[in-house]
């Protein structure tokens, strides 16, 4: 099987496998680059999620809006995994706007290595993990399977 780093290269090696782990749950993949976010969101799928993708940051806080406006129903969203640096409106940003939410999604940050305080003020956030690009999908799956 092929282990996938992305944002970097792919090689061959055992890949975890727990099929349909991610059942029930659904998650929201916010990812300016077209080719990763595909591949996120279709290993995402494989593993049972439901996945709604968004390309930057103003179609993330679309999706997101019913969560931020509490009176209107919504369909939950249980994850959210976003880039810090999209454009329109950053991942940070977003995170700021959901400290508030009643019901706050689980949140984990894609970013760029090397940046200290990005990562802080994600915790402060109240972000879950942060993975630096480039990241080993085995290990978003690992923190995804955790959250069960």
């Amino acid at each position: 099987m092929t282990v996938q780093h992305f944002g970097g290269e792919e090689y061959e090696g055992a890949r975890s496998s727990v099929p349909h782990f991610g059942a029930g749950m659904r998650v929201l993949v916010a990812e300016e680059d077209h080719a990763l976010r595909k591949r996120l969101a279709a290993t995402l799928r494989r593993d049972g999620y439901e996945v709604i993708e968004a390309k930057n940051g103003l179609d993330l806080l679309d999706q997101i809006a019913p969560l931020l406006a509490t009176e209107q129903p919504h369909q939950a969203i249980d994850v959210i995994i976003a880039d810090v640096q999209m454009p329109c409106f950053t991942g940070l940003e977003i995170l700021t706007d959901l400290v508030e939410v009643e019901r706050q999604p689980t949140v984990i940050v894609i970013s760029a290595p090397g940046d200290p305080s990005t990562r802080a003020r994600a915790r402060r956030l109240g972000a879950i993990a942060i993975m630096n690009k480039p990241f080993d999908i085995d290990d978003l799956r690992t923190v995804l399977f955790n959250l069960r």
